[in-house]
């Protein structure tokens, strides 16, 4: 007979097992430091609110930042700025041309290029730049021309664009993002010539005094030449019309380039003579410098045929070692 039976027969209470006793429906609160002891909830939603409660309560909570409030608060020098400034390769390898996303020469300035072949120029007036003089003091660095949002450095034949580059674009960057002025506008004293090849009054513009011929090739020159120059980092100026000749100068990247003969005659010249009957020809306008220097390669390219007999082609141009005869 089981055991509860017979104590229920003598009036005993019966035992009952550990395993049959169901404790009431409690909720034990869950206690972190620093929490005191709640009272029991009634339902397990509560037990679960109370639960979650006293766990976000004791869990650290970390200092919510306003980022819009605290770039208001950095001094202007502290304020970051994103930049973006790409690079392109021009036709003359020995030319890079800089795009910073940005105007290079400034709306008070009316000249269309700045160009600075020295040292002394860039600190000169009328347009100093402390930012050319810093390119200019790379070692290799033979020119810097400034377009109206490009930046075009031109290197000796020589030098590598490995060790250049890097350079180059670091003191862009760091101009751009402190905020200097890339051009300083100084007046010259009076009597003072300017030692920056810039084109002050924009030979291509409009002027009233020109001739209707004049009139048609610079707005040729402005609309379809200009921009494929200064799309290879360089720019164009107007020197005259004599005789059915026009009179042009290359500037930055163009001014150096083995292909400036091919360029005026092929690309200028045709263009000109297609739609202005009065144009005979083209024919660019060297400075004093240029022609010594031009004058000097000759003899010695005139040297070398005496000494090799055959020399492989390397410019050109009439009477040059590119000329085959016959």
């Amino acid at each position: 007979m089981p055991l509860n039976r017979l104590l229920l027969r003598k009036g005993l209470v019966p035992l009952v097992s550990k395993s049959t006793v169901r404790p009431a429906a409690t909720t034990i609160p869950c206690l972190r430091q620093g929490a005191a002891a709640s009272a029991p909830a009634s339902t397990s939603t509560s037990s679960r609110q109370a639960h979650t409660g006293a766990r976000s309560a004791a869990r650290p909570r970390l200092q919510q930042r306003s980022w819009g409030a605290l770039n208001t608060t950095l001094a202007p020098q502290q304020q970051r700025r994103t930049i973006f400034i790409q690079t392109e390769n021009t036709p003359n390898p020995d030319s890079l041309k800089f795009l910073p996303n940005q105007k290079v020469i400034p709306d008070s300035i009316k000249t269309p290029f700045i160009e600075y072949m020295n040292a002394r120029s860039t600190i000169a007036p009328p347009y100093p730049s402390p930012l050319a003089a810093q390119l200019m003091n790379i070692e290799g660095v033979t020119s810097v021309f400034y377009g109206t949002d490009f930046i075009t450095v031109t290197k000796s034949a020589d030098a590598n664009w490995a060790h250049i580059r890097p350079e180059v674009f670091a003191l862009i960057t760091e101009t751009i993002t402190s905020g200097q002025t890339i051009v300083n506008v100084v007046e010259r004293n009076e009597g003072e010539e300017s030692t920056q090849e810039s084109d002050e009054k924009d030979s291509l513009a409009y002027d009233e005094n020109d001739s209707e011929v004049v009139g048609m090739i610079k707005e040729l020159l402005e609309t379809r030449i200009r921009p494929a120059i200064q799309e290879d980092g360089g720019d164009i100026e107007f020197r005259g019309f004599e005789d059915g000749i026009v009179k042009l100068k290359l500037r930055g990247a163009c001014r150096t380039c083995d292909s400036s003969t091919v360029t005026l005659k092929n690309g200028i010249e045709g263009m000109l003579m297609h739609y202005i009957e009065e144009v005979q020809g083209v024919e660019q306008v060297l400075d004093p410098e240029e022609d010594i220097a031009l004058q000097e390669f000759q003899k010695f390219e005139e040297k070398l045929r005496k000494q090799k007999g055959e020399v492989p082609p390397t410019t050109v141009g009439k009477d040059s070692l590119d000329s085959v005869p016959g």
